[in-house]
């Protein structure tokens, strides 16, 4: 459906260097990365606002790159929603149908079936300025894809929403993307948003496409310092893998030796996800190959979990439940282990 070859585009300071990607008919992919990653400008240039330097864009199999934007058949919705505040809901849905001078016939069905889809037919006489974010965002969704596009382009289209609001919006993609099967591009920073919504996700940074696949290789199987650093990993550890001819192998950070399954490597980086690491008290440590004992040196709230800091004495990164902090009675100061198995740890080359 969207196939982007070596796309390069310079816009001042920042440049787009040869970004690779493609999303297949029906396919809800997801562009994640830090602010000033080059997500908009992508996402710009499939819609036809930047004309690059040099590269490749093709929807549906026809080179649209040097298209204008009206010819390329995308709907981009923002996450100021840009809404016309000059225009009453129901004005802002039409007016794609109307500049497209579509019959008053399909027109009006286009109109029903969004309308209907959103559940937004009490909003229609109001103006944008009396909506909620969440309801804006609503119709601006509605919006776009009253056109019927062949591809749906999302940017940050929760990040200007309370959190209740944004987990609304967010169910709402899911039940649209079920329902219309359209073909849709979402950026966003927020990396726990897109391992909720996409089918796969690309994470790209400093104008480079780093990383593509599913959640959970993106998630457990970073291919880079980057991608595992944003994707929140935590214990991101440098040394040498060697093999100890037993099924598994031996990595060594420093004083740190821990035990990985034979099927990693080669590699000189290993991640393990904080969620996969076990804390217990050390008068109860578990039968597990890799158990360290040492000091909790820092406690970070999250409010349902916390990250809960051990150094051992290279510091190992756990993830806990609120009610596993209040049975253990954790405070930094405090003598604990942490475990985890061999499967959990995932080893790259860089």
């Amino acid at each position: 459906m969207i196939s982007i070859r070596n796309l390069y585009v310079e816009l001042g300071d920042f440049t787009l260097k040869d970004a690779s990607l493609d999303v297949k008919d029906g396919e809800y992919m997801v562009v994640v990365g830090p602010s000033g990653a080059g997500k908009t400008v992508l996402l710009e240039s499939i819609a036809g606002l930047y004309s690059p330097e040099r590269g490749e864009i093709r929807l549906r199999g026809r080179d649209v790159t040097r298209l204008s934007p009206e010819r390329r058949h995308v709907s981009i919705v923002y996450q100021d929603h840009a809404l016309f505040p000059h225009l009453c809901v129901r004005d802002n849905i039409l007016f794609g149908l109307r500049m497209r001078k579509i019959d008053e016939k399909e027109c009006s069905e286009a109109f029903s079936r969004v309308v209907e889809l959103f559940s937004i037919r009490s909003l229609l006489d109001r103006d944008p300025q009396t909506l909620s974010g969440g309801e804006q965002q609503k119709v601006a969704l509605a919006r776009a894809l009253c056109v019927s596009p062949d591809v749906l382009l999302l940017d940050e289209p929760l990040s200007s929403l309370d959190p209740k609001t944004r987990e609304e919006i967010e169910a709402e993609l899911h039940h649209l993307h079920r329902e219309l099967d359209v073909t849709t591009l979402h950026v966003t920073h927020n990396f726990e948003e897109a391992v909720a919504l996409g089918d796969r996700i690309a994470v790209i940074g400093e104008g480079e496409v780093k990383q593509v696949g599913t959640p959970e290789d993106i998630f457990r199987k970073p291919n880079s310092e980057f991608v595992a650093e944003f994707a929140m990993s935590r214990n991101l550890f440098i040394g040498e893998l060697s093999n100890t001819g037993i099924g598994q192998c031996d990595f060594q950070s420093g004083d740190l030796h821990f035990s990985v399954d034979s099927g990693n490597g080669p590699g000189n980086r290993a991640v393990i996800r904080p969620e996969d690491v076990m804390l217990v008290s050390r008068d109860a440590i578990p039968s597990r190959t890799n158990t360290f004992t040492g000091e909790i040196v820092r406690i970070a709230d999250r409010g349902s979990t916390l990250y809960i800091d051990v150094s051992v004495p290279s510091v190992i990164t756990a993830l806990v439940t609120r009610h596993t902090y209040r049975e253990m009675e954790l405070k930094t100061g405090m003598r604990v282990s942490v475990c985890f198995d061999a499967s959990s740890v995932h080893v790259f080359q860089e």
